[in-house]
């Protein structure tokens, strides 16, 4: 995240700009004792990171300027700790010492910051899970198409609706494969819709297939989890006017299987390594 006089220059240039173009703020802040505080070149700095955020293009909002900011901090900053937030900063206590210092400069409290994290976290692990799903799923629909003898259909390709997203067609061996994908080596996670959810109850085909993408998108390691596993791990209905949607299923250790054993009637002699569990 940039330097904090950097990012409480960037507050007030969010402040200033609005109704002082860009000159009039610059000799504002090189000039007036009241912005001394913060030197010339940090104001200049903080210009640039705001340019290159995309924040001067959002400066008629409601939001303070401050929450913008440590918003945007965090979102181009991308902190190591980021993609674990979820189970990291599980409450405001536990917010990373980055962040409580930049939240600090901002004048924001723990709770906003806390806030904020969890609403970028949530923001770019959905564009991640939906980028490493698409990948995960073409690269599986190729492998499978290369080393088997099933016809392999992308059904997900061109619908959603199905509660999987390929189908191999080969007769009594068919499968109907709903893809997670990630790009962790230490960590396993995956959400579950309930219209997965449902597939899988009612339907013996359906497998759970999960696969590790290196970070060019090719995949690295394939692991299966039994139906009956999953449905062990997901929420219950308690009351007449509650139902779950989504849920989060963490895989310990040893918790899937190598490949993807129900493959293994259809697998060509030639079959990649992958889907042996090798």
């Amino acid at each position: 995240m940039p330097p904090e006089p950097v990012l409480r220059a960037a507050v007030r240039w969010m402040e200033k700009l609005p109704v002082s173009g860009r000159a009039r703020c610059q000799a504002l802040f090189t000039t007036h004792a009241e912005y001394s505080d913060i030197g010339p070149h940090q104001y200049d700095a903080a210009y640039m990171w705001l340019q290159k955020s995309g924040l001067l293009q959002a400066l008629d909002t409601a939001l303070p300027a401050a929450q913008r900011v440590f918003h945007a901090a965090l979102l181009t900053g991308r902190p190591a700790w980021l993609p674990d937030a979820d189970l990291l900063v599980r409450e405001p206590a536990e917010l990373p010492a980055d962040a409580v210092r930049a939240a600090e400069a901002l004048g924001l409290s723990d709770l906003q910051a806390y806030q904020e994290v969890h609403a970028v976290w949530g923001k770019v692990d959905a564009a991640e899970r939906s980028r490493l799903g698409a990948a995960g799923e073409a690269a599986l629909a190729d492998l499978l198409a290369s080393s088997t003898m099933a016809r392999v259909e992308h059904v997900a390709a061109h619908s959603d609706g199905y509660g999987y997203d390929i189908a191999l067609h080969a007769g009594r061996c068919s499968l109907h494969i709903e893809v997670k994908a990630t790009v962790r080596r230490n960590r396993l996670v995956f959400f579950l819709s309930r219209r997965e959810y449902e597939t899988m109850r009612h339907d013996p085909c359906w497998q759970l297939v999960m696969v590790r993408l290196t970070d060019q998108l090719e995949i690295d390691a394939v692991c299966s989890l039994a139906s009956a596993w999953i449905a062990a791990q997901v929420p219950s209905d308690r009351g007449l006017h509650g139902r779950w949607e989504s849920c989060r299923i963490e895989i310990p250790p040893g918790g899937a299987a190598k490949g993807i054993p129900r493959l293994a009637p259809v697998l060509r002699q030639e079959a990649a390594s992958l889907l042996l569990g090798k």
